[in-house]
């Protein structure tokens, strides 16, 4: 990743509009900022989230609060709590994440 003609500057999260998106189960409210072609999200996931597709884009995820379980295609998962990450490369390992708990993340992708 290349983070080429950014000028400095600072989100306020809060302040992002919340963008409501239906998983398989439950839904998820993202916040989202684009800089160039990097997209930066703060995303809070209900209760009984289940992600309605397998994921093929790449991202780094840092889970911040709650807890979230990341399934790859070959079977094996993955539990997320508090100040754990995870980064998969495009067109790497398709995942899909769900969680009882509820989470909230901050993902680049």
């Amino acid at each position: 990743m290349e983070l080429l003609g950014l000028p400095f500057g600072t989100t306020d999260w809060a302040q992002i509009e919340a963008t409501k998106h239906k998983g398989e189960t439950g839904w998820a409210l993202w916040r989202t900022q684009q800089f160039g072609r990097i997209r930066v999200r703060m995303v809070e996931y209900a209760p009984g989230y289940l992600a309605d597709h397998w994921c093929t884009k790449g991202h780094i995820l840092l889970c911040l609060e709650g807890e979230l379980t990341t399934e790859l295609d070959s079977g094996r998962t993955f539990q997320l709590g508090p100040g754990v990450s995870y980064q998969v490369a495009d067109g790497e390992e398709p995942h899909r994440s769900f969680t009882d708990r509820g989470a909230r993340l901050f993902i680049i992708d």
